[in-house]
């Protein structure tokens, strides 16, 4: 097979015509001669952080979507699926993956739980990332969100990163706002990058201390206009990544969005086509081939530089998108989960106070930070309840692992005003979580969830819709045009609510999210992210 056009040549900084010829899924040579094609070659793009579970779409459905925006090859870590399952998850995905010639690279999950302060579904411990550093379809050791174990010499966080060095494997941060003295810390313990960074300062400390910072653009966390200015000074440090993209969004783009929109800032483009191609295959270790004699043939063919409109997809030398189709066909696997708890009652969501003051989480959008705010508690009955004229609405993580007591906080900016949203994707443990206007609409909604193991959902106080998520809770068995379809009449109904959230169930879904600051509430109740410890929601007198 011969493919011709402008090739090209990012090491070098060249575009030139010319023919590359691919045998055995290798390209075999690369000739420079004139052609008549316009159209440009380059290596595949690679997302270079991405949770593949928050897609709602299992691996291999994932795939039919992201080849035909150009991207060949992923750095996944599976510690969603992980939380909710374990090894047991993790391998589901290795294998589901396997079966689509596109290149997953899956992490072992360094933080399941991610903190003692909620409850999961599973543990993996330094034994279990012993085994899974073993193997080889394990890439690296994934982010590392308990930045303060690795600063305060935790044993078990810290065997975790010597099994990573022992089998020579990239260990992946996670520590927003960590500057100074105990980042240096956390880098001297063998972390080599974050995406979490959320200032172009933390990104520059980041870099000038020896991290590789990747610039994220997800469906929730948006840092790309605060950090892509360091691109043109750093490019040799930085990628790029979705970290999570919900289906709707996805549907539309992924790393050829960020490259567009890096080059309309002015960004040189072979400094952008660096990090969003070479950079993660060079870090990493990747088995993707960048557009060498020799390497495998995985490679993209753009309409132009600009907005890199993908024409076709190669990997391993095999078109798996062309004429406007992902040539990716559809897998058979078997569902897998994890709930064990009851229905609820209305009575479960009451929180009895007298307090006149209460902490409320204030949900920033676009941002995975929280701040914490002060506002003036509601009370009928004795019960604390939602103000719909203040966006001071209740909120709740229930446990679905076990029955128990479900939290109760309060959180600002979701903006209903009528009904509740909720949802079975709550990171990191994946309980359900939801935020309403009324006990009553909470209660329905969570059970809604319960009765279909796992999803996401709306209900007013006329209609409920839910889109099920039957896989781990988490995961759609069915595909992106059917569930983006689903997600995205869902969103619009969360919007018809009164929420003015980009992304409400995006950013539903990180209300639990403990490691980042400030205000977070997991199962066990509400949570200072920046001292790591609980706190109250009632402020006493």
């Amino acid at each position: 097979m011969v493919l011709s056009g402008q090739i090209v040549d990012i090491s070098n900084r060249r575009i030139f015509k010319g023919e590359i010829t691919i045998e055995n899924g290798k390209i075999k040579s690369i000739e420079e001669k004139d052609c008549n094609e316009n159209h440009f070659i380059l290596p595949g793009f690679v997302d270079a952080h991405i949770h593949i579970e928050s897609s709602m779409l299992v691996p291999s459905e994932f795939a039919k979507i992201a080849v035909n925006h150009g991207t060949v090859a992923t750095v996944s870590d599976p510690h969603e699926i992980a939380n909710v399952l374990g090894v047991k998850g993790v391998e589901f995905m290795i294998e589901n993956g396997k079966k689509t010639p596109f290149k997953f690279n899956f992490g072992a999950p360094s933080c399941v739980p991610a903190t003692s302060f909620e409850s999961a579904g599973a543990v993996i411990d330094s034994d279990a990332i012993k085994t899974l550093m073993a193997n080889p379809d394990i890439k690296y050791l994934a982010e590392m969100m308990n930045y303060p174990g690795v600063i305060y010499d935790d044993a078990e966080v810290l065997r975790k990163i010597e099994w990573a060095k022992h089998y020579n494997k990239p260990v992946d941060g996670h520590a927003p706002g960590l500057r100074g003295d105990d980042l240096t810390k956390y880098i001297s313990a063998g972390i080599s990058t974050d995406h979490e960074c959320f200032t172009y300062d933390e990104g520059l400390e980041k870099l000038q201390k020896g991290m590789k910072v990747i610039i994220r653009e997800g469906s929730a966390a948006k840092n790309f206009d605060a950090l892509i200015d360091l691109l043109n000074e750093h490019y040799r440090n930085m990628m790029f990544c979705s970290d999570d993209k919900h289906p709707d969004d996805l549907l539309l783009g992924h790393i050829n969005q960020l490259c567009a929109r890096a080059v309309a800032k002015g960004v040189d483009v072979f400094k952008v086509l660096q990090s969003a191609c070479v950079n993660p295959v060079k870090h990493y270790g990747l088995d993707v081939g960048l557009l060498n004699v020799g390497d495998s043939a995985d490679c993209i063919v753009v309409e132009d530089l600009k907005d890199f409109k993908t024409l076709q997809t190669y990997i391993n030398g095999e078109l798996v998108y062309g004429d406007g189709v992902s040539k990716i066909k559809h897998v058979e696997f078997e569902n897998l989960n994890n709930f064990n708890t009851s229905k609820k009652e209305v009575s479960d969501f009451r929180l009895e106070s007298q307090a006149h003051k209460i902490r409320v989480i204030e949900c920033v959008d676009g941002e995975l930070v929280t701040n914490e705010l002060v506002e003036d508690a509601t009370i009928e009955a004795g019960n604390l309840v939602s103000n719909t004229k203040t966006d001071v609405l209740k909120m709740t993580v229930v446990n679905r692992y076990q029955n128990d007591t479900p939290a109760i906080a309060f959180i600002k900016n979701f903006g209903l005003k009528e009904g509740a949203i909720a949802s079975s994707v709550g990171h990191d443990s994946h309980n359900i979580i939801a935020v309403g206007v009324s006990d009553e609409a909470i209660c329905k909604a969570v059970n809604l969830l319960l009765e279909n193991e796992g999803g996401i959902c709306a209900v007013s106080n006329s209609e409920e819709k839910v889109v099920a998520l039957p896989v781990a809770g988490i995961m759609s068995d069915q595909n992106a045009e059917t569930i983006g379809k689903q997600y995205s009449e869902l969103d619009n109904m969360a919007k018809q609510l009164g929420s003015k959230l980009h992304a409400p169930y995006m950013s539903l879904s990180f209300m639990a999210l403990l490691v980042i600051p400030a205000l977070k509430l997991s199962d066990k109740g509400l949570f200072n992210g920046g001292k790591f410890e609980f706190t109250s929601v009632e402020i006493l007198d």
